[in-house]
């Protein structure tokens, strides 16, 4: 029996620091590399595919559980763990070697047979052991963290297509018109290396046709130091850091764009990224499930799971962003955290109540409307249409209050839309947080290379606030975009003040009290009732010398 403590949580979270040997693996028009330690290579003009492998030994899973939110979810939810999802995992060379298949019987692993299918340029098999290839020890425990049992984030998944990664991006991401390998979310923990500024672009591009094409997530580590690396740049992916570890640091190198995207804890990123896709797997299927809402399509889109997740992360004491930049370039938007991921989710699609436009380059400070969104925290997948002369905004109002006061707000709200297939560029789009009383700008993002645009607020004063997403005219890429928004005003869960305390958290959960931790004698907490204000439930009780304890449920 674990007891949850729940609330806002700042500062560091503790990593793993093994340094970990790593053997490079790579194709170059037929021509077989290899090089052991990070010795330098380079491509030198020629064509992919160049891949990283880093290995290691297998982490504390367990306590990265909890680090990273799923124990805390598990707790409180009903079995999102990525049920119904289909997943792929392409696998580089291990370790000097041409292996690159996932045991299914390997430790930490522990999924059937059946769950697995395995290709190359030599086939398909649903068998293992099998004639195509043998066993990746690094494949082994990338699955652990993914979707392995008893340490992986979703042990549910449906399927895992194991691909060997030469065979994955010369086959089906690099081909004009690729085949839908039907898998929404594609774990990646492999980099290309040594890539000029053009070879990065024509490999961003690639998988950005794809993920546009086909509503597939790519996972990819951002690579064990140095610049990040392809293919965790590609805008309409999500690129993942290690927290706690030696890993690659952004921006990118062609125009600046903000990656890593996102962190989870881990000595090296071939093991943060599993933990991540792990999750947006969870998400999709609490999506379709219909826990964030009926528009089970936009809350399964992943521009929708991107914004989640980047919202529900943790931000390290040391964090920090621009607004010209909206991501931190070690951590990305923080740490993993699913269980914040998912509490938006459950607030539900959140539909704007004012659209406006403006001249191109015009002031845009609020309007004088009066409905407010009903939740604190939430999302909306929606289009917004500018032209050729007006700027286009949609205006989100929130009434920011808590029975304290005093008490101050946690605001986040992270703003993800596609670079759209074909395209060379992405139509710009940014995100403004106004206090709608006065019209002051509290936060901005306005990156115009990043299509990822993030706020952040740490003491945010109770009042009524505009959160604007504001979409260029003009010269753009199309007249209308499609985009995921999403936000979270968290109070603080818990605030003395005289001889009283009070709780907040938020109403999708429940309560639950007891006296005594070790008779566990949990009852729901109905006195003084819960009062629910703008999607979050709120109490106040007098402080006694009577120890009591709190749970979700």
């Amino acid at each position: 029996m674990a007891v949850i403590c729940f609330g806002t949580i700042r500062g560091y979270i503790p990593g793993i620091r093994n340094r970990l040997k790593l053997q490079i693996w790579g194709w170059n028009r037929g021509i077989k590399f290899a090089a052991k330690n990070e010795n330098p290579m380079k491509l030198r003009g020629a064509q992919f595919l160049l891949a990283f492998v880093f290995l290691g030994p297998m982490a504390a899973r367990a306590q990265n559980l909890d680090t990273i939110g799923v124990t805390l979810l598990q707790a409180v939810t009903t079995n999102v763990n990525g049920a119904g999802i289909r997943v792929a995992q392409p696998e580089a060379y291990d370790n000097g070697t041409t292996n690159w298949e996932v045991n299914p019987n390997a430790t930490g692993v522990g999924q059937p047979v059946s769950l697995f299918t395995y290709t190359s340029s030599l086939g398909s098999v649903n068998t293992y052991p099998n004639s195509i290839n043998t066993e990746s020890g690094h494949a082994d425990a990338v699955a652990g963290y993914f979707y392995g049992i008893p340490g992986g984030v979703a042990t549910n998944v449906i399927h895992v297509d194991n691909y060997d990664a030469n065979y994955f991006f010369n086959s089906i991401i690099n081909k004009a018109n690729p085949a839908n390998i039907n898998d929404p979310v594609v774990n990646q923990s492999f980099i290309f290396s040594e890539t000029t500024i053009s070879q990065q672009q024509t490999i961003d591009s690639l998988y950005d046709n794809y993920a546009a094409r086909y509503n597939t997530l790519f996972v990819s580590g951002v690579g064990n130091g140095g610049a990040v690396n392809p293919p965790a740049t590609c805008y309409n992916g999500i690129g993942v850091g290690a927290y706690g570890g030696g890993s690659s640091t952004g921006p990118t190198l062609d125009n600046g764009r903000a990656k890593p995207d996102i962190t989870a804890p881990a000595g090296e990123t071939s093991f943060s990224t599993p933990q991540v896709a792990g999750a947006a797997a969870a998400l999709m299927q609490a999506g379709l499930r219909g826990d964030g809402g009926s528009d089970t399509n936009s809350a399964a889109d992943i521009r929708t799971v991107k914004a989640l997740l980047l919202n529900g992360a943790v931000k390290p004491a040391d964090w920090t962003n621009g607004a010209a930049s909206p991501l931190d370039a070690r951590y990305g938007a923080g740490v993993l955290n699913v269980f914040n991921s998912y509490k938006q989710l459950a607030g539900r699609k959140q539909t704007n109540f004012v659209s406006a436009s403006v001249s191109v380059g015009a002031a845009h400070p609020p309007t004088k409307a009066t409905n407010t969104i009903g939740v604190l925290s939430g999302w909306n997948f929606t289009n917004l249409t500018s032209s050729s002369s007006l700027d286009a905004v949609a205006h989100y109002y929130f009434n920011v209050t808590n029975v304290v006061s005093n008490a101050t707000f946690s605001a986040t709200a992270t703003l993800v839309w596609n670079r759209q297939r074909n395209q060379t560029s992405i139509n710009n789009l940014n995100l403004f947080l106004y206090n709608a009383a006065n019209s002051n700008l509290v936060a901005a993002s306005t990156s115009a290379v990043d299509n990822v645009e993030h706020v952040f607020v740490p003491n945010l004063a109770q009042g009524r606030y505009d959160l604007q997403v504001w979409k260029a005219g003009g010269g753009f890429v199309s007249s209308s975009e499609p985009y995921a928004l999403a936000f979270d005003f968290t109070p603080p869960f818990f605030v003395k003040f005289g001889k009283n305390v009070a709780l907040t958290w938020p109403a999708v959960f429940g309560v639950e009290t007891t006296t005594n931790l070790t008779a566990m004698n949990w009852k729901a907490l109905t006195n003084p009732q819960p009062v629910v204000l703008y999607g979050q439930s709120q109490v106040i009780l007098a402080t006694t010398n009577t120890s009591r304890f709190f749970r979700l449920r």
